[in-house]
Order: structure tokens, then C-alpha cells, then sequence
């Protein structure tokens, strides 16, 4: 396994989506809690949500793509813009 961070930042006006979704995005990490090892909104200046950040231990980058492709967020369309990439944590513990 390896770690990999997803960044998600969510489309414009889309808070109340993401509201309406919420429950079944959090029933999907807490189904996923083996491979999730750090996850929680990212925030606009106003601290409104503005997006997901995860740190997830899986196989390989195609792993932590399918699993933001099975994120209700996603599937909603709540998330604009992804980035995957491999993570290495130097300072602290996951």
C-alpha cells in the first residue's frame, strides 16, 4: 500500500449540494475508514466547505481515483477540479 492525496475542490455555488449530499459522503468514508488515514473539508476564506481533502493508503494512484469516483460528492457533481498524487509523510504520523 501507499499513500496518496486527493484534493477536491468543489464547482461554484455548490455548498448546498454538498449540504444535501453530506451524510451519504460521510456514510461512504466511514464504510471506507481502512484505506482513509486523514480526510476533511477544505475551507474558503470565509471558513464556508469548499472542498474535500483526503490522505488515503491504497494499491496505486488508480485505486484513490476510483475511490473519489465512488464518492457520493462526486457523483453528485459537487466536485469541479481533482488532484491525485502520491504522498510520502515526512513530519508526523498517519
Amino acid at each position: 500500500m501507499a499513500l496518496f492525496m486527493l484534493a477536491c475542490f468543489d464547482k461554484p455555488n455548490s455548498l448546498d449540494l454538498r449540504m444535501a449530499t453530506r451524510e451519504a459522503h460521510l456514510a461512504y468514508v466511514r464504510e471506507n475508514v481502512a484505506v482513509v488515514k486523514l480526510a476533511g473539508p477544505m475551507l474558503d476564506e470565509t471558513d464556508a466547505m469548499a472542498g474535500s481533502l483526503f490522505i488515503l493508503d491504497v494499491a496505486d494512484l488508480a485505486a484513490a481515483e476510483a475511490f473519489n469516483a465512488a464518492d457520493p460528492y462526486q457523483m453528485a457533481g459537487v466536485f469541479g477540479r481533482i488532484e491525485a498524487r502520491g504522498f510520502r509523510a515526512s513530519i508526523g504520523s498517519i
